[in-house]
């Protein structure tokens, strides 16, 4: 078998999702700093409008805030929680939260259009994210090799 094949294949599924979550998190910072960077609407004729509390046609609630500050901190937390939680609850995390994070840049995207930049960081996130979901789905259980007992050695017999 080829070298390379056998290596990649047994690569740690852990590493390769808590990764994923790294690349997917600067994405996100990177697509926020952008917005804040060039988008019309936050540009020096339009703070006065992003400090009293909206921005582009969003209301900026603390309640906003929040759901954006728990949307950003599970990406962070799966970072960590992808190396070290358990078969089972690293599953269904990345499942669950692979397609919760899939589901939220989809609708960032709904209403107005938005820049050609953002299209680009949100169909980059959405692969990730529906790559992260689908890869934790086909994670099968790891089979563990059964603990073979060494067969007794016999003394040696004395002539």
């Amino acid at each position: 078998m080829n070298a390379n094949l056998d290596a990649i294949q047994k690569q740690d599924r852990k590493v390769v999702l808590s990764t994923l979550w790294i690349f997917v998190l600067f994405n996100y910072v990177y697509a926020d700093v952008y917005t804040l960077t060039f988008n019309p609407v936050l540009q020096p004729e339009s703070w006065k409008q992003f400090l009293s509390g909206n921005a582009g046609g969003v209301q900026l609630t603390a309640g906003f805030v929040l759901i954006t500050a728990v949307l950003m901190e599970t990406a962070i937390a799966m970072a960590l929680l992808s190396r070290i939680l358990n078969y089972n609850a690293n599953r269904w995390a990345n499942v669950s939260l692979g397609a919760f994070h899939t589901l939220f840049v989809a609708w960032s995207l709904l209403g107005q259009t938005p820049p050609i930049y953002y299209l680009f960081f949100a169909a980059v996130e959405i692969a990730c994210t529906l790559f992260i979901a689908w890869y934790a789905w086909q994670w099968r259980i790891p089979r563990t090799r059964p603990i073979v007992a060494a067969p007794a050695s016999r003394a040696p017999t004395s002539i």
